[in-house]
């Protein structure tokens, strides 16, 4: 399996052209290609530089010519979350065309959309290069080639992944944010490069309190840390 990472500049996305007149940003959570309709479903979050940037990139969006439907499902702030169906790009076409598919979530933000694409041959992933550079602008960020083995373990370690990502939505925001800092500022290096009382005084609490905040992130992620490696193992 071949994967690549690209940078899109597509010139009939609705999402890229929002982009470009709007400080707001998309991120897939979740897609689906209609075959009969030539048409992609999305759910999508979308982040405006502030409230109002999102109302108008929201508003933008709607009225696109390439888009079929925009329904707003929730807003909080200058984060939305939508759902959106867009008629099928030439990019998307070119790439699906050549037996490729998507293998990640996408970001589109300034103008510009982060496409991870899998191709099962590498002869198949170099002319599709060569027939997109005909209607777009892209680059190749990253190119990967994954054997049998190297796909199985990832599939397989699936779980143990998830483990650790569930230790860190876990954390509340004090200890995400206390962690962060001591990491930055050099806490746990040995020798460390900060103290608890830098650490302290940066978050204006006293020292005992940001000792506290840390053993209990530290407990937190050490313990799913365990939980993965368990699965691992099995």
């Amino acid at each position: 399996m071949i994967e690549l990472t690209l940078d899109m500049e597509q010139y009939d996305c609705p999402f890229i052209d929002t982009t470009v007149e709007h400080e707001v940003a998309f991120s897939a959570v979740h897609w689906e290609f209609d075959e009969t309709a030539r048409s992609l479903a999305t759910r999508m979050f979308v982040e405006g530089a502030d409230r109002e940037a999102l109302d108008n990139g929201l508003s933008a969006l709607s009225d696109h010519e390439h888009m079929q439907e925009a329904t707003l499902l929730s807003k909080q702030d200058d984060v939305a979350h939508v759902r959106t169906t867009i008629h099928e790009t030439a990019a998307m076409a070119t790439i699906r065309r050549n037996d490729g598919y998507i293998t990640g979530p996408f970001h589109i933000e300034g103008g510009s959309e982060l496409w991870q694409v899998g191709f099962d041959r590498a002869d198949t992933a170099d002319g599709t290069l060569a027939s997109l550079e005909t209607d777009n602008d892209f680059a190749v960020v990253e190119r990967s080639e994954m054997s049998l083995a190297d796909m199985n373990g990832f599939v397989s370690n699936v779980g143990a992944a998830m483990t650790l990502v569930d230790g860190c939505r876990d954390l509340s925001e004090t200890e995400r944010e206390t962690l962060e800092a001591a990491v930055d500022e050099g806490y746990f290096e040995s020798p460390r490069d900060a103290t608890l009382g830098d650490l302290a005084d940066r978050f204006d609490v006293s020292k005992p309190a940001v000792s506290k905040t840390l053993r209990r992130g530290e407990g937190k992620l050490l313990g799913r840390a365990v939980d993965a490696l368990d699965d691992l193992d099995e």
